[in-house]
């Protein structure tokens, strides 16, 4: 076993991001068990930097985890700032990185880690023996992308969008129960959510019956082989599913001239856009707080998207909760560098190796 270990966890960049990879209760609980914790002030997080001074926790000044100990591991959730003059990474960051899949910018991040020789234990990839995830978002992912998607067919969403927290969520979507928004006969009409047994799923499914509507629900017996018409005959559609592999796609642009598609809103939680493994390729680009939903399809049949990739920022306190009591048993566990951070370094090692292939043919 190797000495106790430091986590410093960073300020996020994004400036909507207001949740935090481990709440001050769980952090002054890693610090009685001898961990070294060092937390950045942020002017966004949802939780006062004051709350984890008195759990135990040092505190630095915001984004200085460049000038971190060499052997303290960068604890985060969402992307490091990039672009020309970023600088190489020497540290050990656990964060949910996007990179092994071939996304845009994958490439020039791992460049980063090997020429820093630091290492990226991607929190998409801690997983169990079964290969299950040990710690994710994805419940309030779900339920946050099914509620706005509700409130966007009942004309109730409005932007930029602002975190809240679940009873006032919930009392939007109660509340607005059949409203006339759109002008339809039946503003909410039906439901579709893809994935609906796993974590995502589960959250989307509980937040529409939450708004009074009782979807459908495929898994994966319904997705092996795609029933196109049925698809196309919801009105609404929650996409969940997150695919390490590419599969065949699950809506395609052709999907969208289709004279019989009553499909009019797509919510892609997983927003796994400029992926192979994307299995809504009918986008390219997310959208955003300030511009919730954009239109995929216009005229006589208009299609509209939500793809926010923070959706769980918008419930940060439920979020931060969740996810930090699943994430701090593992931390209580990095010393050993054995069971999810072995198989998280492996996972990291095979990406640049194979990158190092494909620049070396």
């Amino acid at each position: 076993m190797s000495k106790t270990p430091h986590l410093w966890m960073r300020h996020e960049s994004r400036p909507t991001e207001r949740r935090a990879p481990l709440t001050p209760s769980d952090a002054g609980r890693l610090v009685g068990a001898g961990l070294r914790i060092t937390v950045e002030a942020s002017d966004q997080r949802v939780f006062p930097l004051a709350d984890y001074a008195a759990a135990g926790c040092d505190t630095a000044p915001t984004d200085s985890w460049l000038t971190a100990p060499d052997d303290a591991y960068v604890l985060g959730l969402k992307e490091l700032p990039a672009g020309p003059g970023a600088p190489v990474l020497r540290h050990r960051h656990i964060y949910f990185g996007h990179a092994y899949k071939g996304q845009v910018g994958a490439a020039e991040l791992l460049a980063r880690f090997t020429a820093g020789g630091g290492a990226l234990l991607d929190m998409e990839y801690l997983i169990d023996e079964a290969g299950r995830r040990v710690a994710a978002f994805g419940y309030w992912a779900g339920y946050v992308g099914a509620a706005l998607a509700v409130l966007h067919r009942r004309g109730l969403l409005t932007a930029p969008l602002r975190p809240t927290d679940r009873p006032a969520l919930d009392a939007l979507l109660a509340s607005g129960a059949g409203a006339p928004g759109t002008g339809a006969a039946d503003p909410d009409g039906t439901a579709l959510v893809i994935g609906a047994l796993g974590r995502s799923g589960r959250g989307a499914c509980d937040a529409l019956t939450t708004a009074g509507i009782e979807p459908t629900r495929w898994d994966l017996a319904e997705t092996r082989e795609i029933d196109r018409a049925a698809l196309l005959g919801h009105d609404l559609m929650v996409n969940t599913v997150l695919t390490t592999t590419p599969v065949p796609p699950f809506l395609t642009k052709g999907d969208l001239d289709d004279p019989g598609r009553r499909l009019s809103l797509v919510s892609d939680v997983t927003c796994d856009v400029t992926s192979d493994c994307n299995v809504l390729p009918v986008y390219d680009e997310t959208t955003t707080w300030e511009e919730p939903v954009r239109a995929l399809a216009a005229g006589g049949a208009p299609l509209d998207l939500i793809a926010i990739d923070n959706l769980p920022s918008l419930l940060p306190l439920e979020a931060t909760i969740a996810f930090s009591a699943e994430l701090a048993p593992q931390l209580a566990r990095l010393a050993d560098r054995d069971g999810v951070w072995a198989r998280a370094l492996t996972t990291f090692e095979t990406a640049v190796s194979a990158r190092d292939d494909l620049l070396a043919r």
